[in-house]
């Protein structure tokens, strides 16, 4: 049985004088922050600032690249070569490694983002293309990886150091993919619902899926996602019900 796990979140999703969600308050309770550096969102202030908070708060920050599509806030597939989604990705990550030793903190982990995270877990070229890139650009990353998925099995066999996320705010399918955001019931906003499903998923290392049998997962790591409504609310609760639980929050990434 788990006696720890960190808690993570989707954070500095805005651009320019527009924010997504409550990023100051979900740094209050998360352990590590997955923060957009430019493709689906983000911009130079608002990483900064984002960096800054978590770093304020003694939170992990790493880098949630996506593909390049503000407009469809990286939830749409742009066909690309696994090449060319992985210098993509580093780029990324670049600017973002950039602004957070501006702000006195560093980037420790790559978390793929929306579409790309999706196309990674599902796509061993995809995801072989990501890890070759950042391996290469950034050797001493770690990736944090949807349970059971391509981009986690390509990360081990690479020998890339890999931590394994599962999500409280999601559903899924039986083969351990997300269900997609375009079907009912794919996105659970119900707190207590959602911590329920995670004691659960402790207690017995096997998680709900819509329309099959639980099925088994592996976890260092909860994702709350930032933008959904009364997600800082999600978030607290959730830890709260970890606590009392016997699991403690922590960081997936050793200081």
């Amino acid at each position: 049985m788990l006696e720890t796990i960190d808690l993570n979140s989707d954070l500095g999703e805005g651009f320019g004088p527009w924010t997504m969600g409550d990023d100051a308050a979900m740094l209050s309770v998360v352990s590590s922050a997955n923060i957009a550096c430019g493709g689906h969102a983000g911009d130079p202030e608002t990483m900064y600032a984002t960096c800054r908070t978590a770093a304020e708060h003694g939170v992990v920050i790493g880098a949630h690249p996506s593909f390049v599509d503000r407009e469809g806030f990286g939830r749409r597939i742009i066909p690309m070569h696994p090449d060319e989604i992985g210098r993509m990705v580093v780029t990324q990550i670049g600017a973002l490694a950039a602004i957070a030793r501006l702000a006195g903190t560093e980037v420790r982990y790559v978390k793929p983002h929306g579409a790309l995270g999706n196309l990674a877990a599902a796509d061993s070229s995809v995801a072989a293309g990501i890890i070759d890139a950042v391996s290469v650009a950034f050797p001493a990353l770690a990736i944090l990886a949807i349970s059971g998925t391509q981009l986690e099995l390509v990360a081990r066999a690479a020998g890339v150091e890999v931590y394994s996320e599962i999500f409280a705010d999601r559903a899924y399918q039986p083969n351990g993919q997300l269900v997609p955001r375009s079907r009912p019931g794919a996105v659970i906003h119900d707190a207590e619902q959602a911590a329920q499903r995670l004691l659960t998923f402790v207690a017995t290392g096997r998680m709900a899926v819509m329309d099959g049998e639980p099925i088994e997962l592996a976890a260092h790591s909860i994702c709350v996602h930032g933008d959904t409504p009364g997600a800082v609310e999600m978030a607290r609760h959730i830890r709260a019900e970890l606590v009392i639980g016997g699991l403690e929050p922590r960081q997936f990434m050793p200081t």
